[in-house]
C-alpha cells in the first residue's frame, strides 16, 4: 500500500511538472488541457492495473499464510524459507514490473511532453502569426485611416483656403465696385453741380443781358421820350410864337391867349395854367401831338 501511495505521488508530481512545461503561454491553454487529460487517463489506467496486481499479490500472500498456518504449527523451517523466498521473488518481480512501468511511463511522459510542447509551440507560432497579421492589418488600417484623415484634413484646408480666397476676392470686387459707384456718383454730382453752375451763370448772364437790354430800352425810351418831349416842347413853343408871339393875353377876335384858342374852349378861365392845359387837350385830341400840329400848321398856316 505504501508503494501504491508513493506511486500516486510520483504520478501527481509528474503530471504537475508536465502541466508546467506544457503551459508556457495563455495562447496554448487548450493544448495543455488536452495533454493533461491524456496523461491523467493514462495514470488512472496504470494505477488501476497496479492496484489489481497488488491486491492479487496480497490475496496470494494471505492465502499462502493462511494455508501454512492451518496445516500445522509444527511446519518445518524449509517451508518457511520457501515461503520467504517466494515472497522475495514476488517482491523482486513486482519491483521489476514497477521499474518497467516507470520506464514506460517516463517514455510516454516524455513523448507526451514533446508532443504537447511541439503542439504548444505550433499553436503559439500560429497565434503569434495571427496576432502579427492582425497587428499588421490594424497598423495598415490605422495608417490608411490616418492617411484618409490627412487627405480629408488637406481637402478641408484647401476648401477653406479656396473659400477664404473667394470671399476675399468677392469682398475686394465689392469694395472696388462700391468705390467705382462712389466715384461715378461724385463725378455725376460734380457734373450736375457744374451744369447747375453753368445754368446759373447763363441765367445770370441772360438776366444781366435782359436787364441791360431793358435798361437800354428804357434808356432809349427815355431818350425817345425826352426827345419827343423836347420836340413837343419845341413844336408847342413854335406854334405859340406863331400864334401870339408867346403872350398869354393876346387877342384876335374870338381867339384868346398864347395859343389863340377860342374863348369858349377856355370856359371862362383865362389863366396861364388853364390855357396850357386846354391847348394840350385840344392838340392831343385833334392831332395826337404838338409835332403833328406843327406839321399841319406848316401845311395850312393854322392848326
Amino acid at each position: 500500500m505504501t508503494f501504491k501511495h508513493n506511486f500516486k505521488k510520483v504520478l501527481s508530481a509528474t503530471a504537475f511538472a508536465a502541466a508546467l512545461v506544457v503551459a508556457p503561454a495563455a495562447n496554448v491553454s487548450a493544448a495543455t488541457n488536452d495533454a493533461s487529460s491524456t496523461q491523467q487517463s493514462a495514470t488512472a489506467t496504470s494505477q488501476d492495473q497496479q492496484a489489481s496486481q497488488d491486491q492479487a499479490a496480497s490475496q496470494s500472500s494471505a492465502a499462502n499464510q493462511s494455508s501454512s498456518t492451518s496445516t500445522s504449527s509444527a511446519t518445518s523451517t524449509s517451508t518457511v524459507k520457501k515461503t520467504t523466498k517466494k515472497a522475495k521473488k514476488t517482491t523482486k518481480k513486482s519491483k521489476k514490473k514497477t521499474s518497467k512501468k516507470k520506464a514506460v511511463r517516463k517514455v510516454a511522459k516524455k513523448t507526451t511532453k514533446k508532443k504537447a510542447t511541439k503542439k504548444a509551440k505550433k499553436t503559439s507560432k500560429k497565434s503569434t502569426k495571427k496576432t502579427t497579421k492582425a497587428a499588421t492589418a490594424a497598423v495598415t488600417a490605422s495608417a490608411g485611416q490616418s492617411q484618409a484623415t490627412d487627405q480629408q484634413d488637406d481637402a478641408a484646408k484647401k476648401a477653406a483656403e479656396a473659400a477664404a480666397k473667394k470671399a476675399a476676392a468677392k469682398k475686394k470686387a465689392a469694395a472696388k465696385k462700391k468705390a467705382a459707384a462712389k466715384k461715378a456718383a461724385a463725378k455725376k454730382r460734380a457734373a450736375a453741380k457744374k451744369k447747375a453752375a453753368a445754368k446759373k451763370r447763363a441765367a445770370a448772364k441772360k438776366r444781366a443781358a435782359a436787364k441791360k437790354k431793358a435798361a437800354a430800352k428804357k434808356k432809349a425810351a427815355a431818350k425817345k421820350k425826352a426827345a419827343k418831349k423836347s420836340a413837343e416842347k419845341a413844336a408847342k413853343y413854335w406854334i405859340a410864337m406863331r400864334e401870339s408871339g408867346g403872350y398869354y393875353t393876346a387877342r384876335n377876335g374870338s381867339c384868346y391867349g398864347r395859343y389863340q384858342l377860342l374863348i369858349s374852349y377856355l370856359g371862362g378861365d383865362l389863366s396861364k395854367k388853364n390855357q396850357e392845359r386846354t391847348a394840350d387837350r385840344y392838340v392831343y385830341g385833334r392831332y395826337g401831338s404838338w409835332v403833328n400840329a406843327k406839321r399841319f400848321w406848316l401845311a395850312h398856316n393854322w392848326y
